[in-house]
């Protein structure tokens, strides 16, 4: 029983390890993130305002009530991101097909440059910070991160799906 005890603790303390690594890393990605995204227009759009792009990429066409539901944001605060979006160019409203009342939302070629350029600023930030790592330790970094990918999706499978949906358009 000693040894189980012992073994539960260290796999604890292990995970907790992991966990502040994890987080440590986080913050490195979103400094390195927000650099990227400075560097790729003279505008930047905020977090939530990228979030708006993100999910309209994914869901070409929606209204405001489910690009709401998206980002856990009421109808109205959506409204406000998308009018900088709109007014930056980044994405557009038209009527509905469907409903007359409703406006569709969706993200126009200047938004989906801005994601492509984003996209490709971060991809060449990490790629040389990656390429400086031994190649061991450049496959222990893929495993490391797949296997994490597989956990978000076990705890979260909506998130893993949405994020995997996304990563797989090209960049």
């Amino acid at each position: 029983m000693g040894a189980d005890l012992s073994a539960s603790h260290s796999e604890s303390h292990e995970a907790a390890q992991a966990a502040q690594a994890a987080r440590e890393v986080i913050e490195l990605l979103e400094m390195l993130w927000e650099r990227g995204r400075d560097a790729v227009s003279p505008a930047p759009v905020s977090t939530s305002q990228l979030r708006v792009l993100y999910v309209l990429e994914r869901g070409e066409g929606i209204n405001l009530r489910t690009l709401g539901e998206a980002l856990g944001a009421a109808p109205s605060s959506a409204s406000r991101l998308c009018d900088r979006l709109q007014a930056l160019g980044f994405i557009e409203r038209a009527p509905s097909e469907v409903n007359r009342r409703e406006r569709q939302l969706r993200l126009t070629s200047r938004g989906a440059s801005y994601l492509l350029g984003l996209r490709t600023r971060r991809e060449e930030a990490l790629l040389a910070a990656i390429a400086t790592l031994p190649p061991a330790t450049r496959k222990a970094l893929t495993e490391g991160l797949t296997g994490f990918r597989g956990a978000v999706d076990a705890v979260s499978p909506a998130y893993g799906r949405a994020e995997r949906d996304r990563t797989a358009r090209p960049a």
